[in-house]
């Protein structure tokens, strides 16, 4: 079986190149193997691979960038899905594709399910909605997997920028009025892995529905206490205090939701994967930077 990856130097899309090879043959491209934003190139592209699956780990996720070229984000986030899900469509391929947590505006005071009205606060939110409607009305067999807060020993994301700036001072703010679940993204690579096996047999027997699934770690914290987390899992930093402060006090382009919360109720049914507690893939994270 031929899978076609795309993003592969993402902080997911290089976990899935390793989790996804027991299930077939991993053709992996990042933004300078193929430019997502170039149809022909897409087209020609999937008549080499000639894929069974398209695993689309790419994305744009400057948020606070997509508020000022929000073509950009459209392109990568929107236009790109769109058209990967038609030709898996045309192709009788199936497609999976992530999206977040900023389809949502934030407001709810429980877990989010996939049921819930969206709501997206900014240009990078609506982007990524336009791309699940793009797979949605493709005619695609497609997973669609919401996630948040997404992390990794790799690449540029929250965990890495905590630990950096640890080392360098006493003190950080970090704002502690927003609530989520911080997702590793390994986690995240062996749980596509794990629903995609269960997903070929559907299609095999013909019982396989199209759907949305939030994909997150379990529990729940701010970016204050993940700040927190990190500081008290690795010895030797110079910071002394983690001070937690309001959204209001750290302006940004990009508002956030207030609330990243999603219920993996669905995802648990579906695929029968109960995910661990955040702080389980924290610690196992950490263990792999080195000191």
């Amino acid at each position: 079986m031929n899978i076609l990856l795309t993003g592969k130097n993402g902080q997911v899309g290089w976990e899935l190149q390793r989790t996804l090879l027991p299930l077939g043959r991993v053709h992996a491209f990042g933004h300078a193997e193929l430019d997502l934003a170039d149809a022909a190139a897409v087209r020609r592209t999937l008549d080499e691979v000639r894929p069974q699956v398209i695993v689309n780990a790419a994305a744009y996720t400057a948020v606070d960038k997509a508020e000022s070229e929000p073509e950009q984000a459209n392109a990568v986030n929107a236009a790109a899905p769109a058209l990967l899900a038609q030709e898996a469509a045309k192709r009788g391929a199936l497609l999976i594709h992530y999206s977040t947590d900023y389809v949502y505006d934030g407001a709810k005071a429980a877990p989010y399910v996939e049921t819930d009205p969206t709501g997206p606060l900014g240009a990078y939110g609506r982007s990524k909605l336009a791309g699940e409607v793009g797979v949605q009305v493709s005619g695609a067999d497609h997973l669609i997997f919401r996630t948040s807060w997404v992390y990794a020993a790799r690449g540029a994301n929250f965990l890495r920028t905590i630990l950096r700036l640890a080392a360098e001072r006493e003190e950080l703010r970090i704002v502690a009025d927003q609530v989520g679940a911080p997702t590793w993204a390994r986690l995240i690579a062996e749980a596509t892995a794990h629903a995609l096996r269960q997903a070929l047999q559907e299609r095999s027997s013909g019982t396989f529905d199209s759907g949305v699934f939030h994909l997150t770690a379990a529990g729940e914290t701010s970016w204050h206490g993940f700040a927190s987390a990190i500081v008290e899992g690795r010895q030797g930093l110079r910071v002394k205090t983690v001070t937690p402060i309001a959204t209001a006090d750290y302006p940004l382009p990009a508002a956030r939701p207030a609330n990243s919360r999603l219920d993996t109720g669905a995802f648990r049914a579906r695929f029968g994967l109960t995910l661990p507690d955040w702080r389980e893939g924290l610690q196992l994270c950490l263990e792999e930077i080195p000191q």
